[in-house]
């Protein structure tokens, strides 16, 4: 009998040990080697990164500290600018490797948000060079219509 409270006090740590909740972190500084397998739109990007011994995850990635205009656009010029940054992030890094860094969770369920990088630089840094994107910390976003 007290071996097998033993056992059961054992499984019980360890799959305490091993759960979702005790793996989880809120972030990872990474780097994780991610390959661009569609760019959704100016600021997001959707990649297979290798976690792990050959193991990988589909995921989409919201890229950090930029915010582009958006698809679903307000006006004709939000439009325009959309795509404008939409077909720079496809020439710059689509179908291409990229470097996550930073990973956190993002707002919105089914991305994460993170640092992207190529052989070049920072992809934010050069989205907020080009123009195709405003800096963005959360908060309030100023809209892309009305000379904006």
């Amino acid at each position: 009998m007290e071996q097998h409270r033993l056992l059961l006090g054992t499984i019980g740590l360890f799959g305490w040990l091993f759960s979702p909740l005790a793996l989880a972190a809120d972030s990872f500084e990474g780097p994780v080697v991610a390959h661009v397998e569609r760019v959704v739109d100016g600021d997001t990007i959707e990649v297979r990164a290798e976690i792990w011994l050959a193991q990988s995850l589909i995921v989409r990635v919201r890229i950090d500290g930029v915010d582009a205009p958006e698809m679903k656009a307000r006006c004709p010029l939000e439009r325009a600018r959309a795509e404008a940054a939409r077909d720079y992030l496809e020439r710059r890094i689509g179908n291409a490797d990229v470097r996550l860094t930073d990973v956190v969770y993002d707002k919105y369920g089914g991305r994460v948000r993170a640092a992207v990088a190529d052989e070049r630089g920072d992809i934010g840094e050069a989205l907020l060079r080009t123009g195709l994107a405003r800096a963005y910390h959360g908060g309030h976003r100023d809209g892309w219509c009305g000379g904006a």
